[in-house]
């Protein structure tokens, strides 16, 4: 080959890597990762496509929990891989406080009320959901449907009962606060809350320490200890026999969160992704998904008649989820100590 030939190959050899790298650059540039998105979870699956087609940023399904994401988001915090995290109300508090996510006041700021959002930006609110059972009715074996807590405790429920692992799980913990709300417990005493998971122990309950969505379609988990919106979109997307139960003694509501993750890699696209999905457009698909957005001008006539009445929702309450969130370390460590 003649030098100028082989100046040429070079050149365009070259020319053809720089192009390479910078499409590669290109890519990276429209993802976002954020953690703790599973698709078969408020239907993230609808969300991340609607991200994708709205804003082309590309953000992979992610399938941890609340507190496998904290965790790694701790793990990270010299090399943070996460632009953002998904998570429950009192994961966003700690994160916080582990100075691991960053202030952002994204779109829509002002129509979130206060005490849905960190003053500063740290978390905000997505949406709600209210704990309750998640009931297979096909898969009870002719046993009514359980109306209490006590009910649970019956033997004619024994080795139908799930709830995920209240120690990792923000649902889970949410069960625990709301059994021990319901049964005269407090965020500083949590002995009733025990008391009933050690009788409920007698009925050989399945903890899973994942999302159980699927075991309770296919009633290998007759009964689940979940939200609101993921008995409705059983019942009314997948069109399975299940019905949702507020308990007699009473329930709480608790909202879900996003956080911008600290010197995230792909910082800008993180913050399209809040504000994508607390927009009009990102509002609807949770509304519609069965949550109860944050934002209640986007829950349509259509979406809110899928709820149980009001009067039932009447028995769930909120919670100072500032106590919850401080709460939660020595729950985890009473429940583990006590339970296992």
């Amino acid at each position: 080959m003649s030098t100028p030939n082989k100046i040429k190959h070079v050149t365009t050899a070259a020319i053809f890597a720089a192009c390479t790298i910078t499409s590669q650059l290109a890519q990276a540039a429209e993802n976002a990762i954020c953690y703790n998105c599973p698709p078969e979870w408020a239907d993230w699956g609808t969300q991340l496509k609607a991200i994708a087609k709205d804003t082309a940023i590309q953000v992979p399904q992610d399938n941890k929990n609340s507190g496998q994401s904290l965790a790694q988001l701790v793990a990270e915090k010299n090399n943070p891989v996460a632009d953002v995290v998904y998570y429950g109300v009192s994961f966003g508090i700690q994160a916080a406080e582990a100075g691991v996510v960053a202030d952002y006041k994204p779109a829509h700021w002002d129509d979130i009320p206060a005490g849905m959002k960190d003053p500063d930006g740290k978390w905000v609110a997505l949406h709600s959901g209210t704990m309750g059972f998640m009931v297979n009715v096909d898969a009870l074996g002719g046993a009514p449907v359980p109306k209490s807590w006590d009910d649970l405790l019956k033997p004619k429920y024994k080795g139908m009962v799930g709830y995920l692992d209240p120690a990792s799980a923000f649902v889970g913990y949410v069960a625990a606060v709301a059994v021990n709300q319901a049964k005269g417990g407090s965020m500083h005493d949590f002995t009733p809350a025990l008391s009933w998971f050690k009788k409920l122990q007698a009925n050989q309950p399945i903890v899973p320490k994942q999302t159980a969505y699927a075991r309770v379609i296919s009633g290998e988990i007759p009964i689940l200890l979940d939200y609101d919106f993921n008995a409705y979109r059983a019942k009314y997307k997948d069109h399975a026999n299940v019905e949702f139960v507020i308990p007699q003694e009473g329930t709480v509501t608790v909202p879900y969160v996003i956080s911008l993750v600290k010197n995230a890699p792909h910082s800008a696209n993180g913050k399209k992704v809040i504000d994508y999905v607390l927009s009009d457009k990102g509002q609807a698909i949770w509304a519609n998904a069965y949550l109860r957005p944050v934002r209640p001008s986007a829950m349509s006539a259509d979406a809110k008649q899928h709820f149980l009445p009001d009067s039932d929702y009447a028995r769930a309450q909120t919670v100072d989820y500032a106590q919850m969130a401080a709460a939660q370390k020595t729950f985890s460590a009473r429940y583990l100590s006590e339970m296992h």
